[in-house]
């Protein structure tokens, strides 16, 4: 069985909400498995969240770029929200928008590049800003998608200029509607992905594991009914259809009305959503708290044997 230490009951208590004694033996139950202690959580009541990505500690900016076709979004990270704000930073995360827009969202690639205006490689370019700012700078992910005929829509949240910001939305949109028509309804689906944050496009694209516990998660809350097992599995089918609704962008009702589905508003249109990403500056990554993990340690002792 894994360690049960303080960093990693803190970690499934920034996830989960739970109180850090339930955290604590959720892990044990769960032998040290943080999807099976969040599962476990979930299954008492615990906690009142699916999934969570953990708290968003890392700074920077999410950078988009558009051209005929084709639209790219990478997520530069840095210590601090200053440096967002610094002229030199924002520059080298729009000029890493363009090359992704044309040589691809392949990171490690991207930083053998020829940085734009210079003899000098994406690599070589970034450790020159390091040393300038005085600040540790990553570059974290992109992504790129083309399409055949339609367009690439941008949406930037929390701009501070015009393609960055803290949040960042691509939209495939294929289709043979007017172009300007396509590419206001792709900033709208922009929009509602950037508020309503699907995890998948539709439903033959959802994660089959993260189903596979949804369904075991929500059986077992339906069989503490006590229903017959043909009554639990319609119980389980609609409330599979409900987390359809939440995560699934093509099934989940539009934003801008609260009543239309993203499905039906897109075929109206006479267009098809290909794809989309949605970048959240940071979402995912955790600075270290080593005076909270302490706190942690001494409250529910862990980490003694």
């Amino acid at each position: 069985m894994a360690e049960i230490t303080a960093a990693l009951v803190r970690d499934l208590r920034d996830k989960t909400g739970a109180g850090m004694m339930d955290c604590k033996k959720a892990l044990v139950e769960a032998a040290g498995d943080m999807e099976a202690a969040i599962d476990w959580l979930r299954k008492k009541g615990l906690s009142a969240a699916a999934k969570k990505s953990g708290r968003v500690a890392a700074e920077g900016l999410v950078g988009v770029a558009t051209g005929p076709q084709v639209g790219a979004m990478i997520e530069v990270n840095a210590e601090t929200d200053f440096v967002a704000r610094n002229e030199n930073f924002q520059s080298f995360v729009s000029e890493l928008a363009g090359l992704v827009l044309a040589f691809g969202d392949d990171v490690e690639k991207l930083k053998h590049a020829e940085y734009p205006g210079s003899k000098y490689s994406v690599e070589q370019k970034l450790n020159d800003l390091i040393a300038t700012i005085g600040e540790n700078i990553t570059i974290r992910r992109a992504k790129r998608f083309e399409v055949k005929n339609g367009t690439v829509a941008t949406y930037t949240h929390n701009a501070i200029k015009p393609g960055l910001g803290k949040i960042g939305v691509l939209v495939a949109l294929e289709g043979s509607s007017e172009l300007d028509a396509l590419e206001q309804l792709g900033r709208q689906i922009g929009m509602h992905v950037a508020a309503a944050k699907p995890d998948a496009l539709d439903t033959s694209s959802v994660d089959p594991s993260a189903l596979e516990r949804e369904k075991a998660v929500l059986t077992e809350q339906a069989r503490a009914s006590g229903k017959p097992d043909a009554i639990i599995e319609k119980m389980v089918d609609g409330r599979i259809r409900k987390y359809y609704e939440e995560v699934v962008l093509l099934e989940q009702v539009w934003v801008h009305d609260g009543e239309s589905r993203v499905k039906e508003v897109v075929k109206k249109a006479g267009g098809q959503l290909t794809g989309f990403a949605r970048f959240q500056l940071g979402e995912g990554i955790e600075k270290a708290q080593s005076d909270f993990a302490a706190e942690v340690a001494a409250t529910a002792g862990v980490g003694k044997s």
